[in-house]
């Protein structure tokens, strides 16, 4: 075995089999199966861990394995072949730590545009191979305890979704700390805060969400089979701007925010799952982000059929599976090993590659999404696209009964009655009988309307009424 600068030969011999012995005892001793070369800012060793002995095995010891060769744990990555068996081991060590690297910078930071049917750059893994994120056809989970870089992360893919004019962005952040502020000008619908109000605002847009994957649904069973073969939204169909079948991109950050709501809860998450199911081929993309990854704040349905996910530090076992899926922990995949702080802007990305892998996401501060944004809002003037809020156009609620007061009151107050009695604009208001009393007694409080007062009426079945006299002051 050729001898390579940074192993010695008791580190190559002992290393590997060493921390995968410990309670996992193999038959024979590990092989390597090429000879150590250089990678990147670091080392690899393509490995044959012995019989039995499997790569989660050596994740799972992933300290012990630093420890003996002498390295910083953000130094040690041990990862599995995709294309070899279950045994196949392939050790990083890295020159540095990971969370040494610095600020990642993002490829698309300069980039005229991007195309959401391609790949979305994300960041680095510990090699420094660039990571990317496939969009379209996807939905997407974000979760980590907090200040570790989950916003951070989302920022990123809705800034990416941005530089593409044909997307249609919704955002809702609710932690009402302003992280997305800069894409309102480039937003269909927007909001920031966690007041009831803003939180009903998000759940609004779930029900419009869902309503728009129906009408897309039923758009598409109409399209002729040569232009959609497969059923799917593609950049043929979204070119075609009279189809309205364009890519949305729907935000919602600090997501626990509105699942575990006293009043909207229930409701948002069905709405949601409805949409992660049937949207995904439908060009409806839900990103959902939250920092309390539990069954009460991220129902079953949604954190279970969502197909790429991001874990950042999470606290334990439980919240591990939640977001990176179930047997994620047992299988070494452990975002619980990344270090507070430290490792702020480091997780595992599991469905956007064939394995899980670590990567450090790329950062964009307050000005560099500025610039993103009005780049993103260039394109959009140039091509016509902006839509919703950024038209001034007002905010969206769901379909539901309206009334025109005054229409009512002019279809049973005759033009030629001189003084209009609002007993009879409450009942001709009101179509719910409980409801009038109400309406009633608040208008009363409200302009201090009192009994007796000049020109008051008799009815005959409620023995009095009152009139729209305000009491003198």
């Amino acid at each position: 075995m050729e001898r390579l600068p940074g192993w010695t030969a008791w580190q190559r011999h002992r290393c590997p089999s060493g921390a995968a012995s410990g309670g996992a005892k193999g038959q024979d001793d590990i092989r390597f199966v090429s000879p150590i070369t250089r990678e990147g800012p670091g080392w690899r060793a393509d490995i044959d861990l012995p019989l039995g002995v499997t790569v989660a095995d050596v994740a799972d010891r992933r300290a012990r394995l630093a420890s003996g060769r002498r390295r910083p744990l953000g130094c040690v990555w041990p990862d599995a072949d995709p294309n070899e068996h279950e045994g196949r081991l392939i050790l990083w060590v890295g020159d540095r730590d990971l969370s040494k690297t610095g600020i990642v910078k993002w490829q698309l930071a300069n980039a005229g545009r991007h195309d959401i049917f391609k790949r979305l750059p994300f960041g680095i893994d510990p090699r420094g191979r660039a990571q990317s994120v496939p969009m379209s056809q996807h939905n997407i989970l974000v979760g980590s305890l907090p200040g570790q870089g989950k916003t951070a992360s989302v920022r990123v893919l809705a800034c990416g979704a941005a530089l593409d004019p044909s997307v249609e962005l919704w955002l809702h952040e609710n932690k009402g700390t302003g992280d997305l502020d800069s894409l309102e000008c480039v937003s269909h619908r927007f909001v920031s805060g966690i007041d009831d109000d803003s939180i009903k605002y998000a759940a609004d847009s779930l029900k419009l969400l869902r309503e728009e994957v129906m009408r897309r649904a039923a758009a598409m069973k109409k399209l002729p089979r040569d232009l959609c073969p497969n059923k799917r939204i593609t950049r043929q169909i979204t070119d075609k701007r009279s189809l309205k079948l364009w890519p949305l991109l729907a935000v919602f950050d600090e997501c626990q925010h509105l699942f575990a709501h006293s009043k909207y809860d229930k409701q948002a998450g069905e709405d949601a799952e409805f949409i992660i199911k049937l949207g995904r081929a439908l060009g409806v993309i839900l990103v959902l982000a939250t920092q309390r990854p539990d069954k009460d704040s991220l129902p079953t349905g949604i954190s279970g059929n969502v197909s790429i996910r991001f874990a950042l530090r999470v606290a334990g076992q439980v919240e591990n599976d939640m977001i990176l899926g179930t047997s994620a922990y047992k299988n070494g995949v452990r975002a619980t090993s990344f270090r507070p702080e430290i490792d702020a802007g480091n997780g595992y990305l599991a469905g956007a590659t064939a394995l899980p892998v670590v990567v450090r996401t790329a950062y964009l501060n307050d000005n560099a999404t500025d610039a993103v944004a009005q780049r993103a809002l260039a394109l959009r003037k140039a091509e016509g696209t902006l839509s919703g809020i950024t038209l001034g156009e007002g905010s969206e609620t769901p379909a539901g009964p309206s009334y025109d007061l005054l229409a009512d009151v002019a279809a049973v107050v005759p033009a030629s009655e001189e003084r209009v009695w609002n007993k009879r604009i409450a009942h001709a208001h009101c179509r719910c009988a409980a409801c009038r009393d109400r309406l009633w007694f608040r208008y009363r409080r409200t302009h201090r309307v009192h009994r007796g007062s000049r020109g008051c009426r008799r009815d005959h079945r409620d023995h009095e009424c009152w009139c729209l006299h305000p009491h003198p002051s």
